[in-house]
C-alpha cells in the first residue's frame, strides 16, 4: 500500500476533495474508510487552539511540541478512519465525514478522533477520500492500513491518536 493520493486512487480510494469544497451529498452513504490527506505544498502550522469542538467538558487543544511529536513529515495520509453503520444502521461515510467536517467548525463530536487535524491552519484545505466496503470488513481494513502506515513510517498518522486492532 501506497500511502500517496496515487496510491489510495489504485487502492479504490474516490472523492480527493477539500473539506471547505466537499459537498456531502457527494459522499456515499455506505459504510467505508476514509482518509485525511495534506495537498501538494501544505506544510503544518500549528494554532495555539483548535477550532474542534469540545468533548465532554475536554478542550481538544494541544501544546505545539505535541502536535510536533505527532506530526509525520514525510506522509501524505493524515488520518483513517472508518464509517461504519452504527447501532440503527443510519450511519456511514456520508454522515460519518460531515460530523468530522463539522466537529472541525466547533460542533461538539460524538467522538474524538481525528481532534489534531483542526489544529492545522488551514484545515479547510485539506484533501477529504473515501472507500465503500462493506461493514463487516471495516475493522480488518481499517487495522491492516494502520499497520502498514506504522511499518512505513514508524508510527500512526498524524491526528490518528490509538491504533486500529481487528477484535476477535
Amino acid at each position: 500500500m501506497q500511502f500517496t493520493r496515487k496510491g489510495l486512487k489504485d487502492e479504490g480510494f474516490a472523492g480527493f476533495r477539500s473539506g471547505k469544497d466537499l459537498d456531502a451529498m457527494r459522499v456515499p452513504q455506505g459504510t467505508g474508510i476514509f482518509a485525511v490527506l495534506r495537498p501538494d505544498g501544505f506544510q503544518p502550522d500549528f494554532l495555539k487552539k483548535s477550532t474542534a469542538g469540545v468533548f465532554k467538558k475536554k478542550d481538544p487543544s494541544l501544546q505545539e511540541p505535541e502536535l510536533a511529536a505527532a506530526w509525520v513529515e514525510a506522509a501524505v495520509v493524515l488520518y483513517l478512519g472508518k464509517a461504519g453503520p452504527g447501532s440503527k444502521g443510519n450511519r456511514g461515510l456520508r454522515r460519518q465525514i460531515q460530523e468530522f467536517l463539522d466537529f472541525g467548525q466547533g460542533k461538539p463530536p460524538g467522538h474524538w478522533d481525528g481532534r489534531l487535524v483542526w489544529q492545522l491552519k488551514d484545515a479547510g484545505q485539506l484533501l477529504i477520500a473515501w472507500m465503500e466496503l462493506p461493514a463487516e470488513a471495516l475493522s480488518k481494513a481499517e487495522a491492516e492500513y494502520h499497520t502498514a502506515f506504522i511499518e512505513e513510517y514508524g508510527k500512526l498518522p498524524f491526528a490518528n491518536l490509538v491504533r486500529a486492532r481487528v477484535k476477535n
